[in-house]
């Protein structure tokens, strides 16, 4: 390792692949790309995370983009309950990088501390407002039984309605995906962030 980073990790981007360069994309990928570049685009992890891994394929960023956009504007999902899927998802697929760049800003959405923990530490949901409780039940029958039981299903469908539950589905899987190219590219925490997530 080199400067505390695994030898195939590139110390611009911090990951498996260098840092997306602007010449050769698109109109449309370099909007993506200027966003991303950009600190006061909108993004969390500007190029230096999935963003950047993503403009490697710019025809898929363009449209990963245009799905992220959706997921934060066009569901009617409110942001606490969007950040409450993100975390489920990165807890259950141990995504320290995607982890570390949610849980501030599901507590900035008005997520408690109790509720984070509750994901963060694995612990029962009893005493979690009701939905809560019910989406961390949801989100870890999914991605750990593969399977929702139907009384766990039947609450989340009375929670959200059909629209918001699918789109709450689709959410988890698009942060899944993007947890899967965390892991496959190495991504790494910024130095001057904690490693907020336990590995266990």
């Amino acid at each position: 390792m080199t400067d505390g980073l695994p030898p195939d990790v590139f110390e611009d981007s911090r990951c498996r692949l260098p840092l997306p360069t602007r010449d050769g994309l698109s109109p449309a990928a370099q909007e993506i790309f200027d966003r991303h570049a950009d600190p006061e685009g909108g993004t969390l992890a500007g190029l230096r995370g999935p963003g950047g891994i993503k403009l490697h394929s710019p025809q898929y960023a363009v449209h990963a983009f245009g799905q992220l956009q959706y997921f934060r504007q066009g569901t009617g999902i409110p942001p606490r309950l969007r950040e409450l899927a993100i975390l489920i998802t990165a807890r259950e697929h141990d995504s320290q990088f995607e982890w570390s760049k949610h849980e501030p800003q599901g507590l900035r959405q008005g997520l408690s501390q109790e509720t984070v923990d509750a994901i963060k530490h694995r612990l029962p949901v009893d005493g979690l407002p009701d939905l809560e409780a019910t989406l961390i039940s949801f989100g870890r029958q999914v991605f750990q039984h593969h399977r929702v039981e139907p009384e766990v299903f039947a609450a989340a469908l009375d929670g959200l309605g059909a629209q918001r539950l699918v789109d709450l589905v689709a959410l988890m899987g698009a942060y899944a995906g993007t947890a899967a190219l965390l892991a496959a590219f190495d991504a790494q925490v910024p130095d001057d962030e904690i490693y907020l997530l336990p590995m266990s």
